[in-house]
C-alpha cells in the first residue's frame, strides 16, 4: 500500500444530518422545478436558448421532435459521471437528482400553455426565473448543466479559465441558433443568457453581500475599539512589518456588511484620514461572531 493509498484509508467522511439532507433535496427540488418553468412556459415555446448542454438538448429536441426533458437527461449522464470520478459523490448525486427533476417536470409542463408571446418578457422573466433555479442548486451543492463539469476539467489541461471555456461553447450554441431559428432569436438568447448568469450570482452571494476590511493606520487600536464599540463588529490585530521602512505596523482586519461599508470609512476617517483602506467583496462568511443584521 503505497502513501496516498494510507491517508485515504484514514479519512473519515462525516455524514450529513438527515435535517439538511432533507431540506438541501427540497430546495434542490425547487431549483430544478423552477428551470423547467422558464423552459417550457418562456423560453423553448419562443425558439429561445440558453447556454450549455440545455442549449444544445433545445437544438436537439427541435430537430428531431423528441421531448425536451428526456434529451436533457441522457446528454448530462456522461457529464455526471465525470462529476462523480473527477469532483465527488455527493456532487455527482445532487446533480443527478436536479436534472433528473428538471426532466420530469419538463416533461409534465410541455403542453402547458406558454405564459406570454411577448419575446421581451420571456427573455426577462424566462432568465431571471432561470436564474434562480440554477443559483439555488448550485448554492445546494449541485449544477444543472454538464458544460460546467466539462469546463472545470478542460481548465486543467488548457491555457484557459472556466468562464472562458464556458463563453467559447457558448458561442458556437448561439450560433448554431442563429442558422436554425432566426438570428433574432439568436440575440434573445443572449439576452437571456446573461440575464440568468447575473442572477444566479445574486442567489449564490445573496443582495446583503459582506465586505471584508484591512486597514493599517498608526491609531488602530482606536479605530479598532470604535469599529466594535459602534459597528458592533469584532475586529482582529494582524502584525505587519513595512517593506519600505522596516517600521512594525498594526494591521485591522475585520467584516462588514454592504450597508455597514460607509460608516466603517467615517469611522476610520474620524481618527485617520490617511489611514490605508482595501476593502473587497466575500461571497461567503460563516462561524465566528460575524452576525448579519438590519441598519435602522
Amino acid at each position: 500500500m503505497n502513501g496516498a493509498q494510507q491517508i485515504k484509508g484514514t479519512v473519515n467522511h462525516k455524514k450529513l444530518p438527515k435535517k439538511v439532507v432533507f431540506w438541501r433535496a427540497v430546495l434542490v427540488t425547487i431549483g430544478a422545478m423552477l428551470m423547467a418553468i422558464s423552459l417550457e412556459c418562456f423560453l423553448v415555446p419562443n425558439h429561445i436558448l440558453d447556454g450549455g448542454i440545455t442549449g444544445i438538448s433545445i437544438i436537439l429536441a427541435h430537430l428531431t421532435g423528441a421531448r425536451l426533458g428526456i434529451v436533457i437527461f441522457l446528454l448530462n449522464l456522461p457529464f455526471i459521471y465525470l462529476g462523480y470520478k473527477q469532483i465527488g459523490k455527493t456532487f455527482a448525486f445532487t446533480t443527478l437528482y436536479g436534472i433528473l427533476i428538471l426532466s420530469i417536470t419538463s416533461i409534465l409542463l410541455h403542453d402547458v400553455v406558454i405564459v406570454t408571446e411577448d419575446l421581451l418578457l420571456d427573455t426577462v422573466f424566462g432568465g431571471i426565473i432561470l436564474g434562480m433555479g440554477v443559483g439555488i442548486v448550485i448554492r445546494y451543492g449541485g449544477s444543472l448543466d454538464g458544460t460546467e463539469i466539462l469546463s472545470i476539467l478542460l481548465n486543467n489541461r488548457l491555457p484557459f479559465s472556466v468562464g472562458e471555456i464556458i463563453m467559447f461553447f457558448n458561442f458556437f450554441i448561439f450560433a448554431t441558433a442563429g442558422f436554425i431559428f432566426s438570428w433574432e432569436r439568436a440575440m434573445y438568447s443572449i439576452i437571456t443568457y446573461f440575464i440568468a448568469f447575473k442572477v444566479i450570482d445574486i442567489v449564490i452571494q445573496g443582495l446583503d453581500e459582506s465586505k471584508s476590511a484591512w486597514i493599517i493606520s498608526e491609531q488602530a487600536d482606536a479605530i479598532g475599539e470604535a469599529i466594535i464599540a459602534r459597528l458592533g463588529r469584532g475586529v482582529t490585530y494582524l502584525k505587519g512589518e513595512g517593506a519600505y521602512t522596516g517600521d512594525d505596523k498594526k494591521v485591522i482586519f475585520c467584516v462588514v456588511t454592504r450597508l455597514e461599508e460607509a460608516k466603517l470609512k467615517s469611522i476610520i476617517e474620524e481618527f485617520d484620514d490617511g489611514a490605508f483602506i482595501a476593502v473587497a467583496n466575500i461571497a461567503e462568511v460563516r462561524g465566528g461572531r460575524f452576525r448579519k443584521k438590519h441598519i435602522h
